[in-house]
């Protein structure tokens, strides 16, 4: 018979929860956030830009297929804990090699099981995202909240740095061993050559470009931009990646030069990047989004793409510059981000350096700035993560675009 250990969870508000241990024994702090996926919790785990955080599942029953070499998204967890309702022990799938819990503890990653997450989700929404704490060892609530709020916070924080390889490599269908990456690609005849920053790339999105027909060699986030075109690429991938984008300053200075030299694509954090490089401001959301059912509006298209999210900050898209005069003209600010998605319009605003930047996706949770292009230096950006895994296939014409944009160039 299993025996249980009791585990706590300790929110920096006070509140306290008890449960029982579901990984590694120990303590561990971060800021507490939730997912609302059904599944992927594997590829959640592994998606470095959780680097900092400690994950809520929404998903009352948690581990029932297990775990696999095949679905991991990085090197390793970068998640600093977990929460769930209901923790599966015996896993029922033939990909499995190794249940959730174990996989947990081989990792050293503390996580509790048996608290009721719909209380903590609703206090989150309620409260906004807070720091927390996790123990096996510590059962003294003042303790407990004292130790969450000591805990570092996200904003102003660099965790890109924490994250990323740090060495320059090629993918071209398999990563370097030290990687622990299990899936090797078909071949594919390469066409094009990308190079991607590696801010905490996920591994699909590596996938994605090598099954398009791209080289992509992934290089530290803190290589220059005269490096990065010493490689002669055909396109620039701007990747996904955790904490404050305001802190990570010498990678959106880089773009800055970058812009116009070669197409660009980014994405998540790569998004935040390319937005302060053409003047943006951003700022931090109450409780972010997280999970694969998030609906955008496409303005293009006038189409909703339902798309997976990972991201606790957010682009003021009306902090680039003023609305061109011929949208002014309709009496609405750059921000009103409700008219624009509700008429299926792409507002214009000019920054001062870049030219014209338009708003082509739009949050129809909350009216948040999804995408934008800047057509002038070959450059678009999404919020989301077109490359999923774990969510659905909307948004994967982006790939496609980005790679239309290196044919035309």
């Amino acid at each position: 018979m299993r025996e249980f250990q009791h585990a706590y969870l300790a929110l920096e508000n006070g509140m306290m929860f008890t449960g029982m241990s579901c990984g590694a024994q120990g303590e561990t702090t971060g800021e507490l956030c939730f997912n609302t996926s059904m599944t992927g919790y594997q590829e959640i785990l592994t998606d470095p830009s959780y680097a900092g955080q400690i994950v809520t599942m929404t998903m009352p029953h948690i581990g029932n297929y297990g775990t696999n070499p095949e679905d991991v998204e990085s090197r390793g967890i970068f998640a600093r804990g977990l929460v769930v309702r209901e923790m599966c022990f015996e896993p029922s799938n033939w990909r499995s090699t190794s249940s959730l819990p174990q996989y947990l503890i081989d990792h050293g990653i503390v996580a509790i099981q048996g608290l009721d997450t719909r209380e903590i989700v609703l206090t989150l929404r309620e409260s906004g995202a807070m720091k927390a704490c996790i123990s096996t060892t510590d059962s003294n609530r003042d303790s407990l909240v004292a130790k969450a709020k000591a805990a570092p916070g996200l904003v102003g924080r660099d965790l890109v740095k924490e994250v990323c390889y740090g060495k320059t490599y090629a993918f071209d269908g398999s990563i370097p061993d030290d990687l622990h990456c299990a899936v090797e690609e078909e071949e594919v005849a390469k066409r094009y050559n990308v190079v991607a920053f590696d801010s905490g790339i996920k591994y699909n999105i590596l996938r994605n470009l090598s099954a398009l027909g791209c080289t992509v060699t992934v290089v530290p986030p803190t290589t220059s931009a005269q490096d990065v075109l010493a490689l002669n690429p055909d396109g620039i991938f701007l990747s996904n990646g955790p904490g404050d984008p305001d802190a990570v300053d010498y990678l959106y200075n880089t773009v800055k030069e970058l812009l116009g030299k070669k197409p660009i694509f980014g994405i998540c954090l790569g998004h935040q990047m390319l937005s302060l490089a053409v003047g943006a401001s951003t700022f931090k959301l109450k409780y972010g989004h997280r999970g694969g059912n998030h609906p955008v509006k496409n303005l293009d298209t006038g189409k909703v793409e339902i798309t997976s999210q990972n991201h606790g900050f957010c682009v003021d898209f009306a902090s680039i510059g003023p609305l061109q005069d011929r949208f002014a003209a309709s009496g609405r600010e750059a921000d009103d981000l409700a008219y624009w998605s509700k008429e299926c319009v792409s507002p214009v605003v000019e920054s001062k350096d870049y030219g014209e930047v338009r708003l082509t996706h739009v949050d129809l949770n909350d009216r948040t700035v999804e995408g934008i292009d800047l057509p002038e230096q070959r450059a678009f950006s999404v919020q989301y993560h077109p490359e999923a895994s774990p969510g659905p296939h909307d948004a994967h014409y982006l790939f496609e675009k980005f790679i239309s944009m290196m044919q035309d160039a």
